[in-house]
């Protein structure tokens, strides 16, 4: 009985930490309302159910439009006093939505975001598609996003 007890209060070797993903590539599919982010072409994380502008179909090309872009482009910022509960910016608009929209005498926009729910809501999710033109998650979401995705990590949003 000592024996089993003495055994049962030796040294333990501490916890090894989990490796996090170094994640190194986002995708965005519009259709399937999905997020996967990827460390070295390997699928790390994905999350389902987003949420895009009110005119979720199409591509963004002006400011107001209630878009959110399509194509490749950057994280370039983050926000941790952001409206939405953490927001990771997207490089949006690149140099081709610029001229796209400068050729029809039109503002492209800008500020597009990966975000949380608006601060203001205690609990749970807007309904249905409610941003500008930004991509938001769940606030649980986005705080693991948040932690994982580096600036300058490309994203790749698709119709």
């Amino acid at each position: 009985m000592l024996a089993l007890l003495a055994a049962s209060c030796a040294p333990t070797s501490p916890p090894q930490e989990i490796a996090q993903p170094q994640v190194d590539f986002l995708r965005v599919d519009k259709s399937d309302r999905t997020l996967v982010l990827y460390d070295h072409g390997r699928a790390v994380r994905r999350y389902t159910g987003l949420q895009f502008g009110d005119a979720p179909l199409g591509h963004k090309h002006f400011e107001g439009d209630e878009r959110t872009p399509e194509g490749r482009y950057t994280i370039d910022a983050r926000n941790p006093q952001s409206a939405y509960h953490l927001s990771l910016r997207v490089s949006y608009p690149n140099e081709a939505d610029r001229a796209y929209a400068a050729a029809r005498g039109r503002d492209p926009g800008g500020d597009i975001y990966l975000h949380g729910q608006p601060n203001a809501l205690p609990l749970g999710r807007v309904p249905a598609d409610w941003t500008d033109g930004c991509i938001a998650l769940s606030n649980a979401e986005i705080e693991e996003v948040y932690a994982l995705v580096p600036d300058g990590t490309p994203i790749e949003i698709v119709p």
